[in-house]
């Protein structure tokens, strides 16, 4: 039987986080309460660019592997089982392990759950919908990236949310290109969503990655204007993520939002459903290059 439209999602129980072989190098926030604050630049050479395509790569690659196995009766713990085998067996980190505490190898957000979810005990249900966020750490560099499945088979309005969600995507991504601004992004995404009536999450941000998980640069995906107004450099390598909310043109969607007690888990206030797509991208003389492809 379906979940309920607005949801009713609760915690579950979570396993002993996986090991990782001690061959395999961590980043410098493993078994700290958090990272070191991030004195690089956002601005990569190309050589450090192929580093990062190599951790999206292995990123993608889980990311894949975990949708092949997405079915009803499966529980996230077994998805993110999946994503910290594949990403260990090519000798790479799961940057999520042990970030500020976080207890396992990925993200599993399902429903009204924006992002963050913990894996546990949970079942996916015909008709649900989850988000899967890896980001693996190979040679001293992260690739972050994340998807939204269906689970069997789920309702016209969510499936077209999921469709148009990836497609707010693409359309951030193409508005990126050297001399922009970065808020040139955002006023793509949101022009977009508003045509469905849809929300869109302001408070969780695109961000800087490569040698941090999260550099500290922030790319927002509605319109920021006059804000974040710095000019987008060739070199740049950056997410973008937007998370949108179901909603329709008389109740557009939520974009409130609140925190389980596990101080993870951020599923939105009125339990509307919401989707997220993610790349990591560099920024090139013509545009874009995506880096988190398998």
């Amino acid at each position: 039987m379906p979940r309920d439209a607005l949801g009713h999602l609760v915690a579950g129980r979570i396993s002993p986080a996986r090991p990782v072989p001690a061959s395999i190098a961590r980043p410098e926030y493993v078994g700290r309460q958090g990272p070191s604050p991030f004195t690089g630049s956002d601005v990569y050479p190309p050589q450090a660019v192929d580093r990062i395509r190599q951790s999206g790569a292995i990123a993608a690659q889980a990311i894949d592997a975990v949708g092949a196995a997405i079915r009803p009766g499966i529980t996230t713990d077994e998805l993110d089982k999946i994503a910290h085998d594949l990403i260990v067996s090519h000798g790479a980190y799961p940057s999520t392990l042990g970030y500020r505490g976080f207890p396992k190898s990925s993200c599993t957000s399902i429903n009204e759950v924006i992002c963050h979810g913990i894996p546990d005990d949970t079942e996916l249900i015909d008709g649900d919908i989850i988000n899967i966020d890896i980001t693996a750490f190979k040679n001293g560099v992260h690739g972050d990236l994340n998807r939204t499945f269906l689970v069997g088979e789920a309702a016209p309005d969510v499936t077209a949310l999921v469709d148009h969600t990836r497609e707010a995507l693409a359309r951030g991504i193409k508005a990126v290109a050297p001399g922009r601004q970065i808020n040139v992004i955002g006023r793509a995404i949101e022009s977009y969503a508003r045509r469905f009536g849809y929300g869109v999450i302001r408070d969780y941000t695109g961000h800087g990655v490569g040698e941090a998980f999260h550099s500290g640069l922030v790319i927002p995906h509605y319109d920021a204007a006059p804000d974040f107004d710095q000019l987008i450099e060739v070199g740049m390598v950056f997410t973008i993520e937007p998370m949108l909310t179901l909603g329709t043109v008389e109740h557009p969607g939520s974009i409130e939002w609140e925190q389980w007690d596990d101080d993870w888990t951020v599923a939105t206030r009125d339990k509307s459903w919401t989707a997220q797509f993610e790349h990591t991208l560099v920024v090139t003389e013509r545009g874009t290059e995506i880096l988190t492809l398998p």
